[in-house]
C-alpha cells in the first residue's frame, strides 16, 4: 500500500471501520446536461441508491414510475417491477455500448448500467482502491496557483466495471479526495473532472455530499461548462 493511499484511507475513516459495513444507501438529487443528452431527462432526478461494499452491485429506486427498480452487476443489468419481476435486462451490458459517443441515446437498461457502475464506484471510494485487482501509485502533484494537490493514480483490473481502467484522485491537505478524473469509456471515452465537497461523517466514515462533474481538457484542466452531472446526497446510511 502506498504511503498516500494509507493517508487517504485513514482520512476517510480507516479500512478497519469501513470493513464493518456491507452496504451504503443514499438519497440522490441529480441534474446536469448528461441525462437529457441521453434521452433520459427526469428519470433519476430524485432516487435512492444502495450499493454493495463487497461484491459489485447497485440498485436505484424508483427507476421511473410504477415502483420499478434497477439492479446492476458487471455481467447483467435488469429493471424490475414492484413485485420483483424482470421487465428488461441486458446480459454482458458493457458490450452494448460499443461505438457509442457522448451523444448516443441510452435505453433504460443502459442507463441502469451507467448509473449503477458510476454510483458503485463513487460510494466505494477511496476504499475501493485497497481491493484486490486495484493498483495505485502516487504521481506528480497538481498545482493551480497557490493550491497543490497530491495525486494518486489507480489502475483497475478488467473484471471491475468502472468508468475507465486508469483513474486519478486528487488529495487535499486533509487527505480527502477533492477531485476524481476518469474517461467514461461507454460514452466515447469522454474525459471528466469530478469535484467532491461538503463531507459529512456517516458512522465514522467521511462521505462527500456534493459532486459536480465537468468536461476535462487535454491539459487536465476542467472546462467551466457545461455541468455534465450534479449529484447531491442526503440520508446516507451504512449497514
Amino acid at each position: 500500500m502506498t504511503t498516500l493511499l494509507a493517508t487517504v484511507l485513514d482520512a476517510h475513516g480507516g479500512l478497519a471501520r469501513w470493513n464493518q459495513f456491507s452496504t451504503m444507501t443514499a438519497h440522490l438529487a441529480q441534474g446536469g446536461a448528461l441525462w437529457g443528452l441521453k434521452g433520459k431527462a427526469g428519470l433519476l432526478d430524485a432516487v435512492d441508491v444502495t450499493v454493495g461494499l463487497r461484491d459489485e452491485w447497485a440498485s436505484h429506486a424508483p427507476f421511473g414510475s410504477d415502483g420499478r427498480r434497477s439492479r446492476f452487476t458487471p455481467d447483467r443489468v435488469s429493471i424490475e417491477d414492484a413485485a420483483g419481476s424482470t421487465i428488461e435486462e441486458l446480459v454482458d451490458p458493457r458490450a452494448s455500448f460499443q461505438a457509442h459517443t457522448l451523444e448516443t441515446p441510452w435505453s433504460d437498461p443502459q442507463l441502469a448500467y451507467f448509473a449503477g457502475c458510476a454510483m458503485w464506484t463513487y460510494l466505494n471510494m477511496p476504499f475501493l482502491l485497497a481491493y484486490p485487482g486495484v493498483e495505485t501509485q502516487e504521481i506528480e502533484p497538481w498545482r493551480d496557483g497557490d493550491m497543490v494537490w497530491r495525486r494518486l493514480q489507480a489502475t483497475f483490473a478488467p473484471g471491475i466495471a468502472t468508468h475507465s481502467r486508469i483513474q486519478t484522485l486528487y488529495v487535499d491537505a486533509d487527505g480527502l479526495i477533492a477531485r476524481h478524473d476518469y474517461d467514461v469509456e461507454i460514452a466515447g471515452s469522454t474525459p471528466g473532472a469530478h469535484f467532491l465537497s461538503d463531507y459529512v461523517d456517516v458512522s465514522g466514515i467521511k462521505v462527500p455530499t456534493q459532486r459536480r462533474i465537468f468536461p476535462r481538457r487535454p491539459d487536465g484542466r476542467p472546462m467551466p461548462e457545461p455541468l455534465v452531472v450534479s449529484i447531491d446526497l442526503s440520508a446516507i446510511t451504512l449497514s
